[in-house]
């Protein structure tokens, strides 16, 4: 069932959301080749603690770390570990923060020293296409509406989307309805009502976008090993379009 969250409860997920965004700028700044993944993890939990909330992953269905990092070929859901980013490298770092009981979710993907132009172009076209997603959200528009601008931006440059993995819905619950996919058609899906709170990312594989989850039940590659890239935020929608959660004030 989606549920459309009053002004107030708003109020608390952008706080939440604001959170997240401190800790993406903090990675932004600290994230460099010799770092452990762990000691990422590390770092997004200091500062998610810091400002009075709490991981929203940590514990979440037996998740193990406060974030998911993600390199290079690992789509989403990566463990924080011994893992040692190396120049050239990319690493989506997904971020959830929990306060008074409502939740912000962002990911974002971070270049890693020196990398190439071809990973670049990847990562610039992941994260054109959530704003090209973002520029279909109103009310009176449908979830397709989004999945397929998603699309159709990815696949125009010869990318693709994994069809098992989704936006959601948020709130008090990290997930909740409807599922925002990154595939779909225009004109179908729920209708985007004023109040809705939904975590659009687009998820994108530079090769074909059959997937599989690893043996450690988390982390999940596509089959051919491609590279992948990760761009999240959570937005409410208002009463003529949409307000991201997940920036600085």
């Amino acid at each position: 069932m989606i549920s459309l969250k009053s002004s107030r409860e708003i109020e608390l997920m952008d706080r939440a959301g604001t959170v997240v965004a401190l800790v993406h700028k903090r990675l932004k700044e600290e994230i460099k080749p010799g770092m452990t993944t762990k000691h990422i993890d590390q770092i997004c939990e200091e500062v998610i603690r810091e400002n009075g909330c709490t991981p929203s992953f940590k514990g979440l269905y037996g998740f193990p770390g406060s974030v998911c990092t993600s390199v290079n070929e690992v789509l989403v859901h990566g463990i924080p570990g011994s893992q040692i980013l190396k120049n050239g490298d990319i690493i989506s770092v997904d971020v959830g923060a929990c306060y008074k009981g409502y939740h912000g979710d962002s990911a974002w993907t971070f270049l890693v020293g020196d990398v190439d132009e071809k990973t670049r172009d990847l990562c610039r076209v992941t994260e054109e296409a959530l704003y090209k997603g973002l520029e279909q959200v109103r009310p009176g528009n449908r979830i397709g509406d989004i999945s397929w601008a998603i699309q159709s931006y990815v696949e125009a440059h010869g990318y693709s989307c994994p069809i098992e993995y989704t936006g959601h819905g948020i709130g008090k619950s990290v997930h909740e309805d409807p599922y925002v996919p990154n595939v779909g058609r225009p004109h179908t899906g729920p209708i985007l009502k004023r109040g809705m709170c939904i975590a659009i990312e687009p998820m994108v594989f530079m090769g074909k976008p059959h997937c599989h989850t690893l043996d450690d039940d988390w982390g999940v590659v596509a089959n051919d090993h491609s590279l992948s890239a990760h761009y999240e935020h959570t937005i409410a929608i208002t009463a003529d379009g949409y307000k991201i959660l997940t920036k600085e004030d």
